[in-house]
């Protein structure tokens, strides 16, 4: 299956950025649609535009400190965002940190216009969203966005009428096909070549170590969420491997680490959402991603709340890690 992607954003300030996600749609087998190239001067240009839109299957829209174009017109991603949001299509906003380095002139001058363009990154953020600092994270965070998406809230797409499946089948091909494209790489499960295992594994106990996430937590005698803190996705990741063999939803695992991870042991987390729902999915993708766990249930279109399980690699890696961990204990003793 293939997804037609729409991408918006302003131009003179962000063309890199656009070719780099341009890229990696490409290279994920799908198809990149931009507005570019289209006349806006012609007579039905707003109703060749909204059919263009209207007929993709995700919207990403990328910002940074821009507003207005260099002739001082209104961004064309206001009004692109407009169609997509009336026509229900999935947004992915991509937007920039603020504490990211930027050059001074792709910066907003004019007071309003830069409250303006608050008042539209709010708006984005009330939705799936990212926020990235330098362009090779954008490049993971547009990722791991398709991936999310991809998993928990696919699109129709289209395929080539001379290759029509069962609908079943098709949407898992498609499921499968998008995550292959993120993976890109076969993981081998047997001892033909343990070597590649053993580096693969190491890689992603590197990735795990390094990157962490933010949850914050919400209270039983609470009225917002209060509490965030930083936790490195090793910890999380070895936290929900014991979960994870018995199945478990995203609300279980959020009351779930919403106990385990309670900075404030004084305060007792809520029963529904102690942390984020979108903060675990997000956890919870980017661990499919790397093959580490499944979701179950994604697929059906019934699903009011998905169903994960730890896969047999991610089982494999949880005891190599295990081991390594032990093995340092052992040296420790020994030494002593």
């Amino acid at each position: 299956m293939k997804y037609h992607i729409f991408v918006g954003s302003t131009l003179d300030d962000l063309k890199n950025e656009r070719k780099e996600i341009i890229r990696i749609i490409m290279e994920f087998g799908h198809i990149p649609v931009i507005a570019d190239f289209l006349d806006d001067t012609v007579k039905n240009y707003s109703k060749l535009l909204k059919k263009i839109i209207e007929e993709c299957d995700y919207f990403i829209a990328l910002t940074a400190h821009k507003y207005s174009a260099s002739d001082g017109t209104v961004l064309p991603l206001i009004t692109e965002y407009s169609i997509a949001e009336r026509k229900g299509i999935p947004v992915l906003a991509l937007i920039i940190d603020d504490k990211a380095r930027w050059k001074q002139v792709k910066k907003e001058t004019d007071a309003a216009l830069e409250r303006k363009l608050n008042e539209f990154k709010a708006k984005l953020r009330t939705g799936s969203f990212q926020t990235w600092q330098n362009t090779l994270d954008l490049c993971q965070k547009t990722q791991s966005l398709l991936a999310e998406e991809s998993i928990v809230n696919a699109q129709p797409g289209w395929t080539r009428t001379d290759r029509t499946i069962d609908a079943k089948a098709f949407n898992e091909f498609s499921r499968l096909s998008f995550e292959n494209a993120c993976l890109r790489r076969q993981i081998p499960l047997n001892d033909e070549d343990p070597g590649k295992l053993q580096d693969d594994q190491k890689r992603i106990l590197k990735l795990l170590a390094l990157n962490k996430v933010s949850l914050s937590f919400y209270y039983a005698s609470g009225e917002s969420w209060e509490n965030t803190r930083q936790f490195r996705n090793i910890r999380i990741f070895k936290l929900l491997v014991p979960e994870l063999a018995l199945k478990k939803s995203t609300k279980e695992i959020s009351l779930f680490l919403g106990t385990v991870l309670n900075p404030d042991l004084e305060k007792t987390v809520r029963n529904d959402y102690p942390t984020p729902s979108n903060s675990i999915k997000k956890i919870m993708t980017d661990f499919a991603v790397l093959n580490l766990v499944r979701c179950v249930n994604c697929n059906d279109g019934k699903a009011d709340d998905e169903i994960w399980e730890i896969t047999e690699y991610g089982r494999n890696l949880y005891s190599v890690y295990r081991i390594r961990q032990l093995e340092k204990t052992l040296a420790k003793k020994t030494e002593n």
